[in-house]
Parts: structure tokens; C-alpha cells; sequence
């Protein structure tokens, strides 16, 4: 990047209020807004300061520089970085799991779900809307055996352990699901050296559908096998 082009971002960004480094996801993370919008991209405040950067800046100016500041990006990128993959970070019941960042669509907060008349499956909990469009729920608390299998009727809950649950939409090979989880935390870069075995004292439903456990804060994280989850998620859907 040009020395003026530094200069002018690096002015423009004393003018800005840039929350995102100090309470946000590259701070000390206590923002409240976190729990609904999980990333500072996503959230409002984010994309406003975005806006008021670019329009003190000179356009032009950024435009000539945009190749040169990416080969500099390039450079400085760590080799390993390609080790590293992004896993999304959440809690059923007291069970913290993850799976590809790649596979979510949307986080919203937790929607109704209509049951299916003449259908018994304590996996398949119904449908639900999805801006405008039907996706199918499922409990993914039933599919590896945590807690109460439907995920709605855990006695003893308080405020915020209800403000915590959110409904998660992924995709995988073109079929979207969605399910509840009690608590998202976000995403997490994932090293390949820091993922170990399955212990095999984990004999519980989850144990099959577990391929590596990470530890993070305290918690053993248990990294969820795609394929075999979602096969047997539409095995249950047939």
C-alpha cells in the first residue's frame, strides 16, 4: 500500500468508532450483538463504519493501489494457513460441537416448527419458514443422543438460556436442514495438529458421528463427521 493511501486509511479509521477490535471478534469479544449476529460483518454497525471509511477515503486512489496492496496481503500470508479450517462453534444441551463453516447458510433466531401429521420420528421434528421457503427441522439432540431427543421440552430454563438458542440452516448436497442449538458461539480456524482422536470411553450415539475432539476453553469439542451425519439425516427423512 502507498505511503498516502496508508496515511488517509489509517486517519480515517481515528474518525471511526471501530468497535470490532475492541468488544467485537478481534477484541475481547463482550458485545451482546455477537450472540445474534455471530460475525462483526454481519453486523449493521459494521457495515455503516465500512461505508463512512470508504466515502473519506479517495476512491480513485484505492482503486489504483488494490493490486499492490493484495500481492502485499499475499506475501504475508502464512503457508500455515492452508492447515487451518473454519468450524462453527455451538452447544447442544451440555455436548459443545462443530461443523463446517462451509455447510451453514443462516443463523436466525428460533423459529416455529410445524409438525408432520402421521409422522412418528423423534428426529424429524417438522418444517418451518425460511424466508418464504419450507425447510425441513430436524434435532440433532436425538440424532447423537443428547438430552430430551425432541430439543423443546428441557424443564428449568432460564432467560438468557432462552435468548442463547438459535436456529442453524445448512446445506449439504443441495438439501437444506435446519435445527436448534442451544448456544452459538461462532467460527473457529481449526489446525490440523490441534484435532485428536475420539476417545473410546464415547460410546454414546455421538461417538459415530464424531471423526476428531479439539479443546477449547475448557470445553472438548467434538469436530461432527458431515458425511456420515447427513446421510443419516436423510436416511430419517425418507
Amino acid at each position: 500500500m502507498s505511503t498516502s493511501l496508508h496515511y488517509q486509511v489509517n486517519t480515517a479509521m481515528t474518525q471511526i468508532d471501530d468497535c470490532w477490535n475492541r468488544i467485537g471478534v478481534r477484541g475481547d469479544a463482550s458485545c451482546e450483538q455477537l450472540i445474534l449476529h455471530i460475525d462483526c460483518r454481519n453486523c449493521p454497525v459494521h457495515a455503516r463504519a465500512a461505508a463512512e471509511l470508504l466515502d473519506r477515503l479517495q476512491i480513485d486512489e484505492i482503486g489504483d493501489n488494490l493490486s499492490e496492496q493484495a500481492e502485499e496481503q499475499a506475501e504475508k500470508q502464512p503457508q500455515s494457513a492452508a492447515d487451518l479450517r473454519s468450524v462453527l462453534l455451538f452447544r447442544i444441551g451440555e455436548e459443545w460441537l462443530a461443523l463446517p463453516t462451509a455447510l451453514l447458510e443462516e443463523i436466525t433466531e428460533q423459529r416455529a416448527i410445524h409438525r408432520l401429521p402421521h409422522r412418528q420420528n423423534a428426529i424429524v421434528l417438522g418444517i418451518t419458514n425460511i424466508r418464504g421457503a419450507l425447510v425441513t427441522c430436524v434435532s440433532l439432540a436425538a440424532m447423537l443422543g443428547i438430552g430430551i431427543g425432541n430439543g423443546d421440552e428441557r424443564n428449568g430454563r432460564n432467560e438468557r438460556q432462552e435468548l442463547l438458542r438459535r436456529m442453524l440452516i445448512v446445506r449439504h448436497n443441495g438439501q437444506t436442514t435446519a435445527f436448534t442449538a442451544d448456544e452459538v458461539h461462532g467460527t473457529l480456524r481449526v489446525a490440523d495438529s490441534a484435532r485428536q482422536a475420539v476417545p473410546t470411553t464415547l460410546t454414546r450415539a455421538a461417538g459415530h458421528f464424531t471423526h476428531a475432539i479439539i479443546h477449547w476453553n475448557g470445553h472438548s469439542v467434538g469436530l461432527l463427521e458431515q458425511e456420515l451425519l447427513f446421510n443419516a439425516l436423510d436416511r430419517s427423512l425418507a
